[in-house]
């Protein structure tokens, strides 16, 4: 059978470091209000003239170099997030356009904090569906140029930063060799208030009214996004655990979308995965939103808390609602 293996990871983030402290000059907030209630400390924002196809395509070319492939090699590029350069071309087109991609098919994936696990499933059933060799899976987001700097509740969590996985087609026969085991994505549309960025689109077009309403930045109903968080990212990772009959024990490490670390908190105790496999780094890059996974996977990686042999459990939640789990042996 074909299975998609994750034989390449690579990572970014922009260099501006933004610290708590540094956005007590900005709004109305503190260090302690801050880590108390997130566990972030600081945060990366782009620059001016930084786009986010320029994170996607640094973290793709690391992401081919550990692979051991070329531009020219991948089938498909699919990317996943909430802050494109642009409506109009997808992202994953320009990523393509500076990596030199000609034959990769591109498109992106809008699913919020979930992108990147929606985008992963999507390049998982290319893969299983045949006729592919390599996928690109991005996510990544610069979502500082979609926050309203004045609103403590949403400016202090988001930062700019992505990675990416390359898949590899294998042929395998046993169902636990290393490679993406399933993955697991759930919508509910009725909580699509939740978090939003109301601006820009058929519904509420671009105009003065939308630009001096501060409908093109981040709004968020922080508590009920919390309740429904835990409980969704719980039971669809204890999913993927049964689905494939995998023991909580045998998962060396949790790779979860970094969004607060209460969140990350709750979720290992309902899975019952121990806190020191859950792997955070939150408090140094925010919440990267769609880039939170595949920027916390390559630093797993490289850090060599994932190893051969390994196998780890990726979760997200995100607008829409959105959520999802993803099984991989490394």
């Amino acid at each position: 059978m074909l299975r998609a293996r994750i034989v390449g990871v690579g990572a970014t983030a922009p260099k501006r470091i933004l610290s708590n402290h540094d956005l007590e000059k900005i709004c109305d907030t503190n260090d302690e209000w801050i880590t108390s209630r997130s566990g972030i400390r600081a945060r990366r924002v782009a620059a001016e003239d930084e786009v986010t196809s320029d994170l996607a395509t640094v973290a793709t070319k690391q992401a081919m170099e550990m692979a051991g492939i070329t531009a020219a090699d991948l089938d498909y590029i699919v990317l996943g997030t909430a802050s494109p350069d642009m409506p109009l071309p997808s992202t994953a087109c320009f990523v393509q356009k500076k990596l030199g991609a000609k034959k990769a098919a591109c498109f992106d994936v809008i699913a919020g904090c979930s992108g990147f696990l929606y985008a992963l499933a999507v390049g998982d059933k290319f893969v299983k569906a045949g006729g592919c060799k390599y996928v690109a899976v991005i996510g990544v987001e610069i979502l500082s140029k979609f926050l309203n700097w004045n609103d403590r509740t949403t400016c202090i969590l988001f930062g700019d930063g992505g990675g990416t996985v390359i898949l590899r087609a294998d042929e395998v026969t046993d169902k636990r060799a290393p490679g993406l085991f399933s993955t697991h994505i759930k919508s509910d549309g009725e909580g699509w208030n939740l978090i939003t960025i109301p601006g820009g689109g058929t519904v509420n077009p671009a105009s003065h009214r939308t630009v001096d309403e501060g409908m093109h930045a981040i709004h968020m109903q922080g508590k009920e996004t919390f309740k429904l968080a835990v409980r969704n990212i719980s039971e669809v990772a204890i999913e993927a655990l049964e689905h494939n009959g995998v023991a909580k024990e045998e998962i060396a490490a949790l790779i979860s979308h970094q969004a607060n670390s209460r969140i990350l908190d709750a979720v290992a105790d309902r899975v019952g995965i121990p806190k020191e496999k859950v792997v955070i780094n939150l408090d140094r890059y925010g919440n990267t939103s769609a880039g939170s996974i595949p920027l916390t996977l390559d630093e797993a990686v490289r850090e060599k808390r994932v190893k051969d042999g390994d196998m780890f459990l990726m979760t997200a939640f995100g607008s829409g609602l959105t959520w999802g789990s993803a099984l991989a042996r490394w």
